[in-house]
């Protein structure tokens, strides 16, 4: 089991997209982990204050993008004195391995915290040889 860790205000980093955006806005990379088994990797990401319909998960040529977009009118009102939190909408890209079914990504959402599992290609997974 990982041993207990404190809590710790992150900085929030801000993504440098080479992309060029119609919509001006601020997008931000989320923290993940990446567990791996034996027969799949387990990506978990934060996303704060995004709901499920605002949740994009695209796979094209080899690269799985994850966009979470945050309805800006929720933070309306009066202007705070002090913030640790940047609002805005959140990206990750990656590249996916020929070890990866692309067609086996499943994901789910519970509490703004996305859960993406990667079943591993069949010739990817380990296997025990017998001895004849």
């Amino acid at each position: 089991m990982a041993a207990a860790q404190a809590l710790e205000v992150q900085d929030k980093n801000e993504l440098v997209s080479k992309e060029e955006k119609t919509v001006p806005a601020r997008y931000y990379v989320p923290a993940i982990d990446i567990h791996e088994t034996d027969d799949a990797l387990t990506v978990i990401m934060e996303v704060p204050g995004v709901e499920r319909k605002d949740i994009d998960i695209n796979v094209d040529r080899d690269v799985i993008r994850i966009e979470a977009h945050i309805d800006p009118s929720k933070y309306d009102g009066p202007d705070p004195i002090y913030t640790e939190y940047n609002v805005g909408h959140f990206a990750r890209v990656f590249s996916l391995s020929s070890k990866i079914d692309q067609h086996q990504i499943g994901a789910q959402l519970e509490d703004g915290v996305p859960t993406l599992t990667l079943k591993k290609a069949k010739d990817a997974m380990p296997r025990c040889i017998e001895i004849s």
